[in-house]
């Protein structure tokens, strides 16, 4: 799907492709391209098909260069996504910018919060006379959407967590799993994001002002914020999977010493009766009721031996009590630790 926007009045305005002033600078916004919309970009604007396969390519790295053949200014910028309807909800995906005189060319896969807020008007400031800024403000953006994002992913974390302080099932740690994926996924989108920001402090391909460059070394500092709090919340799940795979280990023994304890209760009655096989006469084998006792008194004895065995089963409430404040307790270090996190970014901003 291909949009058309051009600024008036400081907004940016939707229009058809024949309403367009040709001598204003024209936002050309190209997401969920089909097809048919990559083959119109192709022949209309004259873009190379090697770009456009790279601007697609869900893996690709963020980068700038200038495309001599074409004359064009190509960049790529790796956004965050969240998709609800996905197993993994949040994702990265490469931005696609082209610049080319008066045209400045987005190409997306898929659609995401960053462009929504764009075509919204939810940028203040925005000024798409001056292209290199136009795309700072998307990498600023971007770094928005990445802290906003991971505070959520650590909410659903902690969430996952306490439910799975009462019970631990298969379906909290695949949700716990996916969540790791998607920190890793944010961890690689702004090591790319923090490569092309250093590569455009220091290459000619765009020209930043003054301004830019105060622009510039904002997003720097909030890039950096995101891939330590990234950093710091991968840490976090790596400890709480190794505290989770501990109590499922102890969970396993405690069944294990159950079912020995069981089985050692029913060695007694299966020893004595295997010791008087089908050629040994039992005694009082004439006596119609000792059978009966016999049965009862070794019933009784399996039952005493029982009663002292799992008696010591008495502490494992306790033992759990402690394992849940200790997992609580861990929980408060880190929920203070991100505290302290987010007040320090305060105070730099």
């Amino acid at each position: 799907m291909i949009k058309y926007w051009q600024q008036e009045d400081g907004k940016l305005v939707e229009k058809e492709e024949g309403e367009l002033n040709r001598h204003s600078k024209i936002w050309v916004d190209a997401r969920s391209v089909t097809r048919d919309d990559i083959s119109e970009l192709e022949e209309k604007y004259k873009i190379d098909p090697e770009n456009m396969l790279d601007a697609l390519d869900p893996d690709e790295l963020s980068r700038i260069d200038y495309n001599e053949d074409f004359d064009y200014t190509f960049a790529i910028v790796r956004l965050p996504v969240f998709s609800p309807g996905d197993d993994i909800s949040y994702f990265c995906t490469p931005l696609g910018i082209i610049i080319k005189g008066n045209l400045f060319i987005t190409i997306c896969w898929t659609d995401c919060e960053v462009l929504r807020d764009f075509s919204a008007n939810r940028i203040k400031d925005l000024s798409f006379n001056d292209f290199p800024a136009v795309t700072i403000r998307f990498m600023a953006r971007a770094d928005i959407m990445f802290l906003r994002y991971l505070k959520e992913l650590n909410r659903r974390a902690t969430t996952i967590q306490n439910e799975m302080l009462q019970s631990v099932q298969n379906h909290e740690l695949i949700q716990l799993l996916n969540i790791q994926k998607s920190l890793v996924y944010f961890a690689t989108s702004l090591k790319s994001n923090q490569m092309l920001l250093e590569k455009l402090r220091k290459t000619k391909l765009l020209k930043l002002d003054d301004e830019d460059q105060d622009w510039l070394d904002d997003v720097e500092i909030d890039n950096r914020q995101a891939m330590e709090m990234v950093d710091t919340y991968t840490n976090i799940m790596a400890g709480m999977n190794d505290a989770f795979s501990t109590v499922l280990g102890n969970n396993l023994n405690i069944v294990m010493k159950t079912m020995t304890g069981w089985n050692l209760v029913l060695v007694l009655p299966t020893l004595i009766t295997s010791y008087f096989g089908i050629n040994v006469p039992l005694p009082w084998q004439k006596s119609p009721w000792m059978g009966a006792v016999l049965v009862l008194g070794m019933c009784a004895v399996a039952g005493v031996f029982a009663y002292l065995f799992f008696m010591k089963r008495r502490l494992t409430p306790e033992i759990r009590k402690r394992v849940t404040r200790s997992q609580k307790r861990q929980i408060r270090i880190q929920k203070r630790t991100i505290a302290k996190m987010d007040k320090q970014a305060a105070k730099k901003k």
